[in-house]
């Protein structure tokens, strides 16, 4: 599997489709969160999402860090997983899952800040453009009457945008080690991340006595679907594809919130927020690779006019 992931990855048309994957399962962390998570628990969410996942990872592919890479896959580990999955717990209990997906749309813009400071990429105006698009799309998705800030859930969603950011473009600067697969350099990312949590857990939430059957359910997704498999088809995207395409991909997340918030919760999906869902698939096309074209053949020699 493996092996036709990396085939699929260098398909300038399937790679982004493929890539979309990740940030679309990543949607239904909200509606996960609230309907069979323990309430009020970002860092029991977090620790339970990334740190099975990771060991088990680490132990099925048996792979060992090269020395050089340790400080650097642990600082992605961190970024990528750990902090990040604890403001976006800390966003999903506290804001709807629409508006907590509308802070996270920080995260492109950061992306082109950094891809100047770090990767020396100018800003193109065409992205900017894009970055505007998305807002007034995830805009009309999903603010509603019905909406409500918090604070602290506004500011951890925007802290989740920049760990995003700064993790997207620092695994493009340092790659992974040359000897190790995706899949080990996933696990160690998710072990990383969930032993940076772990301590925190014991001294700020502690462990709960008991897990419901649902609250198993739950972390069982989120650790297998939502972190082990997203997370590794979401580095061969960022290996793969330039920087601002992968960040642009993570706007498939809030679509999938509002329809599975439309499905399951009841919410609507009025003619306006269909409309900011379109506005959104445009803007994430619109910067997506093109595949390129093949300059038209000349004639031969034997078939050319006299």
């Amino acid at each position: 599997m493996p092996s036709r992931l990396g085939a699929v990855m260098k398909s300038p048309a399937l790679a982004p489709a493929t890539a979309a994957l990740a940030p679309a399962v990543w949607g239904s962390t909200y509606l996960v969160t609230a309907e069979l998570l323990p309430p009020d628990r970002p860092l029991l969410a977090s620790v339970m999402r990334a740190l099975p996942a990771g060991l088990m990872l680490v132990a099925l592919t048996r792979a060992r860090l090269p020395r050089g890479f340790r400080a650097k896959t642990a600082a992605l580990g961190v970024l990528n997983v750990g902090a990040f999955f604890y403001l976006l717990f800390v966003a999903a209990y506290r804001l709807p899952g629409g508006v907590a997906a509308l802070v996270l749309c920080a995260q492109p813009m950061l992306v082109l800040l950094l891809n100047g400071v770090v990767l020396k990429q100018g800003i193109r105006a065409g992205h900017a453009a894009a970055c505007g698009s998305v807002a007034v799309g995830i805009s009309l998705l999903v603010l509603t009457s019905s909406a409500q800030l918090d604070a602290v859930g506004v500011v951890a969603g925007l802290g989740a945008a920049a760990c995003m950011a700064a993790g997207i473009v620092l695994t493009k600067k340092w790659g992974k080690p040359p000897t190790m697969g995706n899949l080990a350099f996933t696990g160690w990312q998710l072990t990383f991340g969930g032993l940076f949590l772990a301590p925190m857990l014991l001294v700020g939430e502690g462990l709960p006595q008991t897990f419901t059957a649902e609250n198993l359910l739950g972390f069982s997704y989120l650790g297998i679907v939502g972190a082990a498999l997203t997370y590794w088809i979401w580095f061969k995207s960022i290996e793969a594809l330039p920087t601002i395409a992968v960040s642009f991909l993570a706007f498939a997340s809030p679509l999938t919130a509002a329809v599975l918030g439309f499905l399951f919760r009841g919410e609507a999906f009025t003619p306006i927020q269909a409309l900011g869902a379109l506005v959104i698939v445009g803007s994430i096309v619109s910067v997506q690779p093109r595949s390129p074209r093949l300059p038209r053949a000349l004639p031969s020699p034997a078939h050319r006019s006299p």
